[in-house]
């Protein structure tokens, strides 16, 4: 491995939010973590590796394009794929290694074809925007295939990042659920992803499913004609991306257990089932890649009970990064959560704000996605009491865009009490658009 400079190497800090009191008897510890990495991101340098300043760590990209036969009704949506695509190519920083894959029901290699990746230049990007002009529409859609094949071509190249954009228009007909998770569990841990959605004729669960297994970002672009001002963005994003497979190490003492972990934001996304144990009593939540960001996660702990008076150290946090070798580099943040036992009443019951902040998120991530799937499913009256105190939440808690997204799907008659009514017609893009971003958080106001 490589020798750096400390301003060389992006910097990790740990900063722990909470309240560490618990009345005599009480055992559930919650902190909000955020992690904060700087300085990556203006010298271009990685973990592990040396890069000349200005070019960044070496980087593989797949951009996968659907390409099934619903892709041409209207004919523009190909067009602005094509589009689309070949304005992320041009975003590309000199010296990427990237691939554009053909999706239907089978994946098929655009460029540059062999089972290899290009290397960005003003050459290759040329050669890559007129092979695009060769695609086109008819097939189905089997996006698992698309992914395995991605896969295989990130792993032709000994790149720090790999990272994947997926488009589809459709619903994944032509494998089973099943070869989909299958393909996602072969894949998670290898490379990330972004997936977006373009018109109306997908699942959003689908999508959003692939976002959160491969830890990248979901999106709706209602209008093809959006698609290529998102790419760029996503490519621009990628591109900023400095450190990858950071992992968050959580270490107990004996008698404590994690009861969950979460991120919070900027989304909300589940961690607690994607442990891998790292030792005695230590184990690594993955959080993918990383450019200059900030991120926050909730960690809620059980520990023993206790005397009054007493305290205890319930969770050391610390950021790894895995080596080829096995080995992991500890990337020297370092957070802890306490836990102090008091019989001061005002103390022990007092909520921690981010705690508080984090927890109403997650309950409004949650409200959105059950009362649109009550909506569906004709449980009128359910579906109101949820969004109801969806928007009872996102007004608390100051989410101005996810507060228009819901008055597009209720009439708000009074934010602070949630009461609302279902509007009798909803364009179904306003709905996908409000389930696709229902886990996009805002942050607590420090």
């Amino acid at each position: 491995m490589a020798n750096f400079s400390k301003s060389n190497v992006p910097q990790f800090s740990v900063d722990v939010y909470q309240n560490e009191y618990l009345p005599d008897g009480g055992r559930e510890v919650n902190a909000i973590v955020t992690v904060t990495s700087t300085g990556g991101g203006t010298v271009g340098s990685s973990v592990g590796a040396s890069y000349a300043p200005g070019q960044g760590p070496s980087a593989g990209v797949a951009i996968m394009v659907d390409c099934s036969g619903s892709m041409d009704y209207p004919p523009t949506k190909m067009r602005n794929a094509r589009d689309a695509t070949a304005a992320a190519i041009d975003t590309l920083r000199d010296g990427t290694h990237f691939a554009v894959v053909g999706g239907t029901h089978v994946a098929k290699e655009v460029y540059p074809g062999g089972g290899r990746l290009a290397v960005a230049d003003r050459t290759t990007r040329e050669q890559a925007k007129q092979a695009l002009r060769r695609l086109s529409a008819g097939g189905g859609t089997a996006i698992g295939t698309w992914l395995r094949l991605a896969d295989r071509l990130l792993s032709s190249a000994d790149v720090a990042i790999r990272h994947g954009i997926l488009l589809t228009d459709g619903r994944n007909e032509h494998e089973s659920p099943e070869d989909l998770r299958a393909a996602l569990d072969s894949c998670a841990g290898r490379f990330t992803c972004d997936a977006r959605g373009v018109g109306t004729d997908w699942e959003v669960k689908e999508v959003t499913g692939i976002a959160s297994a491969m830890l990248g970002t979901a999106d709706i672009v209602a209008d093809p004609a959006g698609l290529a001002a998102d790419f760029t963005q996503m490519m621009e994003t990628a591109m900023g991306k400095e450190v990858a497979d950071v992992a968050l190490r959580l270490w107990t003492p004996v008698g404590t257990t994690i009861k969950f972990v979460k991120q919070v934001a900027p989304t909300v996304e589940q961690l607690t089932d994607r442990r891998t144990e790292a030792g005695p009593r230590a184990g690594d939540y993955p959080t993918g890649s990383w450019g200059d960001e900030s991120r926050d996660y909730h960690v809620c702990v059980e520990v023993p009970s206790a005397g009054l008076g007493q305290e205890m150290l319930a969770a050391r946090v610390s950021l790894v990064v895995p080596q080829p070798d096995g080995s992991v580099q500890n990337l020297g943040a370092q957070g802890l959560i306490r836990a102090v036992w008091t019989d001061d009443m005002a103390a022990s019951t007092s909520i921690n704000p981010q705690v508080a902040h984090y927890t109403g998120q997650a309950e409004l991530a949650q409200a959105i996605q059950k009362g649109l799937d009550l909506r569906k499913a004709g449980d009128m009256d359910g579906a109101t009491a949820k969004l109801g105190r969806a928007v009872q939440l996102a007004s608390a808690s100051g989410n101005a865009d996810t507060a228009k997204l819901l008055a597009k799907v209720v009439d708000v008659v009074d934010a602070a009490t949630g009461t609302v009514r279902l509007k009798a017609k909803v364009a179904e893009a306003d709905e996908m658009t409000l389930e696709t971003r229902s886990t996009k958080t805002v942050r607590v106001k420090k």
